[in-house]
């Protein structure tokens, strides 16, 4: 057989992407059969999030058992030697290093698509040409910190990570939940306009989705009100955060954005959230509108999952924060806060190392939160932590066993408890603004989208028990009913929505339409049949959930072990839980997923090696 019939019967058999196929037969039509295979390999890889194809990878793809292990060594033999496959890559008119357009680049063992190998080095290169900023005002810049951050006996990793961003054009905050990230930035923002000399500086804030601008539109600003700045120094303050789409001018039915490199943002400062969320393409983007002078703050949790699409930008960034700052930098940050810090070994990707700050100390979660000490558990991938932290009397988690339709019941019956608030004040017509935000106390979170544990079969039993219950009226003839919560699953910048948006579906004599709190506070409607895709959210995916914060999360877990359910998904849902954490799951399903890691290949972290 050929190497496309076999492609096509492993489509068949789903191990490929009937698109895997196309693609490799598009760009390897006349080529050998391994590269055919490879680039198969590399297509179904780029759609699973990874960036890259390392040829190392191919032996274990070879080895590989599990379903269709016959026609896998078929495939493979068809391809020949895997040792020979870089010399039949480089023989390819569809391969080059990157110094010729060609659809695949291989580079370091490495093969990518083109574009990803292009994003990826313009993201290497940003990061490790990070220079420092500000070098005459050590002495305002040090006042400045002394005057916002009381002194400490202990190491104030917040008062070194202000220190951090403002000696530095781009500078990466990461921490976990409640290591006060948003603080630390009002703080830096704050001791930035006190020092710069410029009577103008543009400060603008965004984040991935509108629910996470949202959040550190209200946060910051909470903070930035405790803040000794004077009317003049305030103004100078944005009032709201927006989405990296609309910051980039995202345009209707278009990929292309208004701003880009030849029509860079007006902005001095850029603050971007839930960075953890970036995926390598708009990352790239991202960094190509920036003016050259702008000053960039990174904020996320480096051990939350990474993007839906491709890459792991923060993950792979932050790699580097326990390697230690360079001698040069760790004493001039020592000088700044006042705290002793040891230097790392080495110089090797010192420019980015000294850009980067890890957050260590949590003020949400202390020793007596089960949640907090449920997510370290996690977090560290240690079983028998988490086993102990389930064991004792922690008021603020919960685990029940799923296993059967009684406990399944249970499960619904909690739910419909959770969304009770909810309930009761769309019976009682309450205004759509405390609607809504009675809406976001209770979220269930799925680590699937289909079946009865997934987001979609979680949906349909919930609307069918309120139903029972008289709590909703649902229409034989549509979709929509009052009270239904939807999320939005495309950017529509027409309306102003962007993935990830909730709303919810009201009747306030106009016919029912649908409720969006925006960014600035206020409230925006949209008839049911103008909104673009979009999905019930009575249960959600975690994915979805990130930028997200709920007073209590109810984890659902599927009946057995799958590679999706991972560490960080699980620290992930666990962390968007503020006040209540209910987990569904059987203790053996937990205990498997946290021992996996989410793995997204890509070569980033090894180019800030050998750039920096």
């Amino acid at each position: 057989m050929t190497m496309e019939a076999l492609l096509l019967e492993a489509a068949q058999q789903k191990l490929l992407r009937p698109l895997d196929v196309q693609f490799a037969l598009m760009v390897a039509e006349r080529a050998h059969p391994a590269v055919q295979l490879v680039a198969a390999l590399l297509s179904r890889d780029s759609g699973e999030g990874h960036v890259c194809l390392p040829l190392a990878q191919l032996q274990a793809e070879e080895q590989a058992s599990g379903r269709a292990q016959a026609l896998w060594q078929q495939i493979f033999a068809l391809a020949g030697p895997m040792d020979a496959v870089e010399t039949h890559l480089l023989a390819s008119p569809a391969v080059s290093d990157g110094s010729i357009a060609t659809p695949l680049v291989l580079s370091d063992g490495r093969l990518y698509l083109n574009r990803m190998w292009h994003n990826e080095l313009a993201i290497a290169q940003f990061f490790t040409h990070s220079g420092p900023v500000a070098e005459d005002q050590q002495p305002q810049i040090a006042a400045a910190l002394a005057a916002l951050f009381p002194p400490s006996a202990e190491t104030d990793w917040q008062k070194v990570a202000a220190a951090v961003a403002l000696t530095r054009r781009i500078s990466v905050i990461s921490g976990g939940p409640g290591t006060g990230k948003t603080t630390t930035v009002a703080k830096l923002l704050a001791a930035l306009i006190q020092t710069n000399e410029s009577p103008k500086c543009r400060i603008r804030l965004a984040a991935p989705t509108g629910k996470a601008a949202a959040r550190l539109t209200e946060s910051l600003g909470a903070a930035l009100r405790q803040l000794p700045l004077t009317e003049e120094q305030k103004s100078l303050l944005p009032a709201e955060a927006g989405t990296l789409h609309r910051l980039l001018g995202a345009q209707p039915g278009s990929q292309r954005l208004r701003y880009h490199a030849g029509n860079p943002l007006h902005l001095d400062v850029l603050v971007v959230d839930e960075a953890s969320m970036i995926d390598l393409p708009m990352m790239a983007r991202l960094i190509a509108a920036l003016p050259a002078h702008a000053r960039v703050i990174f904020l996320g949790d480096r051990d939350q999952l990474a993007s839906v699409e491709a890459g792991a930008v923060l993950g792979d960034v932050c790699a580097w924060v326990n390697a230690g700052y360079t001698p040069e930098r760790a004493r001039q940050l020592s000088q700044l806060t006042g705290y002793p810090l040891p230097a790392g070994e080495g110089t090797q990707a010192g420019a980015l190392r000294d850009s980067l700050c890890l957050l260590q100390k949590s003020y949400r979660f202390n020793s007596e939160s089960g949640i907090g000490q449920l997510a370290k558990a996690v977090n560290g991938g240690d079983a028998k932590m988490m086993k102990s932290v389930l064991a004792q009397s922690y008021t603020d988690i919960e685990l029940k066993p799923l296993r059967t339709s009684a406990e399944y019941e249970v499960m619904l019956e909690d739910a419909f408890q959770g969304y009770a608030g909810y309930l009761d004040l769309l019976k009682a017509r309450a205004e759509p603004a405390e609607i809504l935000e009675a809406f976001d106390r209770y979220q269930l979170l799925c680590a699937l989208r289909e079946g009865p544990y997934g987001v979609s079969g979680l949906n349909e039993q919930l609307e069918q028990m309120l139903a029972r219950k008289r709590r909703i009226l649902p229409s034989r003839h549509s979709r929509w009913y009052e009270g239904r919560p939807v999320m939005i699953a495309r950017n529509d910048s027409t309306l102003g929505l962007f993935n990830g948006d909730i709303g919810i579906a009201l009747d306030r004599g106009n016919g029912l339409r649908v409720w969006f709190p925006m960014p600035d506070g206020t409230l925006k409607s949209v008839q049911p049949n103008r909104l673009p895709e979009h999905d019930t959210a009575w249960a959600m995916t975690v994915h979805k959930s990130q930028g997200s914060e709920f007073n209590h999360a109810a984890l659902i877990l599927p009946s057995q072990s799958l590679p999706l359910v991972t560490r960080e998904l699980v620290y992930t849902a666990i962390t968007r839980a503020k006040k209540q954490l209910s987990m569904y799951a059987d203790e053996s399903i937990l205990a498997k997923a946290i021992t996996i890691r989410t793995e997204r290949r890509s070569g980033l972290a090894e180019l800030f090696a050998r750039m920096g």
